[in-house]
């Protein structure tokens, strides 16, 4: 009878658990540039990806051979599955890890490094194809199909928004209709109160046949350790279930013989294979998980769970059962999480923030119009995944319709919007909104100031874990030096639009495969302190020799070129690092009198004004409350000052830096 039950599916995932990575968007481009290049290698031509492993494992060498990746993998040609899988999930690759259709569109706009919005609901051309990707993409769970955003987009717009909680424990469970209304009407019902979702996670789990069985099983049956591990429901092997058994004999002399197990417990608890779940039992059972604590106080360390006021052996089965696998399914949908917010981030229509889940204003909007008709192609596949096709090609529901769009944008700001000129300005002033609260609330002085020092030191863990795991480093410092520049030009400034920098949804930055020009344009009206002008920010992070041979001529020719194409207009370079080379002072200080010549030379320009500062001063700067008309001063008064390149920084940066009061 044993042999007779078997694990099925519960919930969906998009993408696979065996590939994580940061830089997520960045990852995607580069590996679809790699897998074009490597096929058209003259000694994979032609050669049929599945079952290859040797073919795979040539891949993998490739990959190391680009820089890609490091390391030595176990078994290369696993590894090598399990990095493209995720793409072809999501209908990039075709099973062979050939281009799509959808993948080659994707790849000419990271490689063209023109991601401007070219669509009604004005995301970034990347974005667009993720969005058109992801309403494609589905799961097969046992004999249904289910298409996870879309089941999404139709829970977020009942619900308005979702916890972090409910995205992570209840959205993945809506493998059909029925569960879904439920799981929304449990959610509405709990916003007037509080909400239970391991009751849910469980009411889910019980309503299938297989954990029916499985449960009759345990209550029938002879206890076994074979029995334990077949009614684990393990993925892997039901092997790996076996250190169940020994905590269902002790919890069991716990309950009816009151042996003072609690240490043994404990230990046993340690021997499941994943740990993450072997720590949820120890938090489960123990108020103290201290090996010292818990020979001390013996069983009266326990919390006062159900399990152990079980009266019957039947009683203490169910909770046995239901604890297993409700840990189980937690430990899963945590894992689901990750994958689950990077994919569907990377279409730009879903905010993260505040610990709720939510659609940006315009998405919202077009949601609103189409919802009723979700379900209708929530749970049917598409033949489409692999095309760029259209929204209204993937279905006739999800057609875009302007007018209604810009109708119900102006319902929800109270204003008319009549064209995408209007409509632009509302989603600029919105965006501006949450970029001043995120600053409030993720980024405010006392962060940046901590941030730079992380910076100096090269403490990226740090930096990631305050600002976003979905960006390079150089590519965070740009971010946020230009937050540190925005607040220090007291929030003036369309910095959104100086940064040259992709931001996602909830304005935390990306980085792209293409890369770009790393300046910030900043843009100043005249005052009674400076006159009109332009500023460009240069930023680097590289130190030493290498700092002096990447950056002395690319900073020159940014403001150079700039100001042959701008004669009219003032402009000069702030160049920003955590470490300045002195022969770097000295090439920027020597550009006073030095000339640029256009590429033909035909042109020029005689001096730039270019002036270079540490991140150590701009700590300063933030912490003195200065702000950017003092700023201006300070440095024009230093670019015509005199010295020796050394003795001149230290003289009008640091201590002018330091020493400034406002």
């Amino acid at each position: 009878m044993s042999n007779e039950i078997s694990y099925k599916s519960y919930c969906w995932v998009v993408g696979t658990t065996s590939y994580r990575t940061d830089n997520f968007n960045h990852n995607i481009e580069k590996q679809l540039e790699l897998l074009d290049e490597f096929w058209q290698k003259e000694e994979n031509t032609g050669i049929r990806w599945t079952g290859n492993s040797e073919l795979q494992k040539r891949y993998y060498d490739f990959l190391k051979e680009k820089a890609f990746i490091t390391g030595e993998a176990e078994r290369p040609d696993k590894d090598a599955r399990e990095k493209t899988s995720g793409l072809v999930d999501i209908g990039l690759l075709d099973s062979d890890r050939h281009l799509t259709e959808a993948g080659k569109e994707l790849l000419g706009i990271a490689l063209s490094n023109d991601f401007a919005a070219d669509n009604p609901l004005e995301l970034p051309r990347d974005s667009f194809v993720y969005f058109k990707q992801m309403l494609k993409t589905c799961n097969r769970i046992d004999k249904n199909v289910v298409r996870p955003f879309l089941v999404f987009l139709y829970v977020v717009y009942r619900t308005k928004y979702l916890t972090n909680a409910e995205f992570t424990y209840l959205l993945p469970l809506c493998v059909n209709p029925e569960i879904t209304e439920y799981i929304i009407s449990e959610i509405l019902s709990s916003r007037t109160g509080s909400l239970d979702y391991e009751k849910i996670i469980l009411d889910v789990l019980m309503g299938m046949p297989n954990y029916q069985k499985a449960l009759q099983m345990l209550q029938t049956e002879t206890i076994t350790e074979d029995l334990i591990c077949t009614i684990g429901f393990n993925r892997k092997s039901k092997r790996y279930d076996k250190p169940y058994f020994k905590i269902y004999n002790l919890l069991k002399n716990i309950v009816f013989h009151n042996e003072n197990s609690a240490l043994e417990l404990l230990e046993a608890t340690k021997k499941l294979t994943n740990s993450k779940i072997g720590s949820a039992w120890r938090k489960y059972f123990f108020r103290n998980t201290s090996r010292r604590v818990v020979i001390r106080e013996g069983n009266g360390i326990f919390h006062a769970v159900p399990i152990l006021k079980s009266r019957t052996e039947e009683e203490f089965n169910k909770y046995f059962f239901e604890i297993m696998h409700l840990i189980k399914a937690k430990a899963t949908l945590s894992d689901y999480f990750d994958l689950n917010r990077r994919y569907f981030k990377a279409t730009d229509t879903v905010i993260f923030q505040d610990d709720n889940v939510s659609l940006d204003i315009l998405p919202k909007c077009y949601v609103e119009d189409i919802a009723d008709k979700l379900m209708d192609i929530a749970f049917e596949e598409t033949d489409l995944l692999e095309k760029n096709a259209e929204l209204c090609r993937i279905s006739p529901y999800l057609k875009i319709n302007k007018t209604i769009l810009y109708q119900k944008l102006g319902r929800i700001v109270g204003t008319d919007v009549k064209d995408t000129d209007s409509a632009r300005k509302i989603i600029r002033d919105e965006r501006y909104a949450r970029w001043n609260r995120l600053i409030d609330e993720k980024f405010p002085k006392e962060a940046l100031i901590r941030l730079f020092t992380y910076f100096e030191e090269r403490n990226d863990s740090e930096i990631r874990a305050m600002v976003t795991d979905n960006a390079d480093i150089p590519t965070i410092f740009e971010y946020v030096l230009g937050i540190a520049w925005y607040l220090l030009s007291e929030r003036k400034g369309d910095v959104l639009e100086y940064m040259n920098l992709s931001l996602e949804a909830d304005l935390l930055p990306k980085t792209h495969a293409g890369g770009g020009e790393a300046d910030i344009v900043w843009e100043y009206d005249e005052t009674g302190w400076y006159p009109k002008h332009t500023l460009l920010i240069e930023a680097t992070l590289a130190d030493g020799s290498n700092q002096r041979r990447m950056e002395m001529e690319p900073v020159s020719r940014h403001l150079g070129e700039h100001c042959l194409s701008h004669p009219e207009e003032e402009a000069y370079c702030v160049f920003v690092t955590t470490y300045l080379n002195t022969n770097v002072i000295s090439d920027f200080r020597a550009r006073r009198h030095m000339e640029y010549y256009n590429s033909d030379g035909t042109e020029y320009i005689t001096g730039m004004k270019i002036l270079p500062i540490q991140t150590s001063e701009l700590r300063s700067l933030l912490k003195s409350g200065v702000e950017y008309p003092q700023i201006y001063q300070m440095l024009d008064k230093a670019y015509n000052s005199s010295g020796t390149p050394k003795e001149w920084y230290e003289k009008n940066i640091v201590i002018e830096a330091g020493d400034y009061k406002c």
